[in-house]
């Protein structure tokens, strides 16, 4: 961590505070989620869930990035250093008085349906969508805190209290952990009620009281979908029979593609609660998916013409060398000039004076070393020499020595 600067504290949770950093290497602001569990080896720190599963969604849009993983292996202490982002929903709803524009609500929930889609088609569940997990910088969303997800292929039951109990859905108050995917829908129905009307939607005190605020909105299931819940769980339960207000007098103002929506996510069965990728295609969301269009329209024709500009540029140099090679051909062959003279030119005599005559020296005769007829064959026996300042001298038994020669001296003009 002693690349990192903090600056200051974002928030703190049961496993973790969240802190503002600066980096030191880059200058740029993170967000580093320290965790309070001390860790052994490093791999244990692999086998954490929530790094798995943000390596394994990365890269997305509505997803948080995780940067890096810093482990002290000495103190044992574990930092993830993700993007920072502004603010998330909870700390943008609270002390508002006016309710977001339904355009807004529409966007924000539109990328939330997207992040839920790419983690459910990815093999997780969250299992903890609430407002404060949920993080905006102006007008992008991404989901955070995978400390709770799970594989949707994992074998049940669950742990049974793992969301914030306001957004658990009834499967996972009623059974002994037996849930699914379905359940992030069902807090992010819970969600988009809570930004719409700025108050939460089921605000019960225990699990018992959860329940029954559930019941006085949607009324008492029917009794088919009780007993699925009852086969799971050790301990039967009654409801009364109750007729639930309605989620139409909850949110008076919103338009009816919107509390189609809401109630589609909210399904008190999740066998026929709506899912992700089906909520994109709901009616709800038709002007975000055209803006999607238009938007994924204008980057492909960027793109082409990128790709276009620089088609023709590498043509175009192509057809310069090409050019350049043709006019390189056309030229005369240059012309190669030779610096001395075309004519043949005799050398001057050199005159010296004080030579009256050519001396001659006589040549040393050696005899062949290679058989020959005169010789019958037998090697010549060799006299050896001996060279003293440009004399030579033959052995003590030969007397015959070359007679020294001096030349003249020459003289210069």
């Amino acid at each position: 961590m002693n690349r990192y600067k903090t600056v200051g504290k974002i928030g703190e949770g049961t496993f973790s505070e969240v802190l503002k950093t600066l980096s030191l290497k880059d200058g740029n602001y993170y967000a580093c989620k320290k965790m309070k569990q001390l860790f052994k080896s490093t791999e244990q720190v692999n086998n954490l869930r929530e790094i798995q599963a943000l390596r394994r969604l990365s890269p997305h849009p509505n997803i948080l990035i995780l940067h890096e993983v810093v482990f002290e292996r000495k103190s044992g202490c574990l930092a993830l250093i993700c993007e920072l982002m502004d603010m998330n929903i909870y700390e943008l709803i609270r002390g508002r008085r006016q309710p977001l524009a339904e355009d807004k609500v529409r966007n924000y929930m539109y990328q939330l349906c997207k992040s839920l889609e790419h983690i459910h088609k990815n093999g997780i569940f969250h299992r903890d969508v609430k407002p404060e997990n949920i993080l905006i910088k102006q007008d992008l969303l991404k989901l955070g805190d995978f400390g709770s997800c799970r594989s949707v292929f994992s074998k049940q039951p669950y742990t049974e209290y793992i969301s914030t109990r306001w957004y658990r859905a009834p499967e996972c108050l009623l059974t002994d952990g037996y849930y699914s995917y379905k359940m992030d829908i069902w807090s992010a129905g819970c969600v988009l009620f809570e930004i719409s009307s700025l108050h939460p939607l089921f605000p019960g005190t225990n699990e018992l009281d959860q329940i029954s605020k559930i019941h006085d909105v949607l009324g008492t299931p029917h009794s088919a979908v009780l007993r699925k819940f009852k086969q799971s769980r050790a301990m039967n339960f009654e409801f009364p029979s109750k007729k639930g207000t309605g989620l139409m007098k909850q949110l008076p103002s919103v338009s009816p593609e919107c509390l189609s929506l809401l109630s589609a996510m909210v399904e008190y069965d999740p066998d026929q609660r709506i899912s992700a990728s089906e909520a994109l295609q709901h009616a709800y969301f038709s002007e975000s998916r055209a803006l999607e269009r238009q938007s994924l329209h204008h980057k492909l024709l960027l793109i082409e013409k990128a790709n276009t500009a620089n088609s023709m540029n590498y043509l175009l140099r192509i057809a310069g060398q090409s050019r350049r090679q043709q006019a390189l051909k056309s030229l005369p062959e240059p012309i190669i000039r030779h610096h001395g003279p075309t004519f043949p030119v005799e050398l001057p005599k050199l005159n010296v004076s004080g030579v009256s005559k050519t001396v001659s020296y006589p040549m040393l005769k050696f005899q062949s070393v290679f058989p020959t007829p005169a010789n019958n064959g037998k090697l010549p026996i060799v006299p050896h020499f001996k060279y003293f300042d440009a004399k030579f001298e033959k052995e003590p038994h030969e007397k015959a020595r070359l007679k020294p020669y001096q030349l003249p001296s020459i003289e210069r003009k």
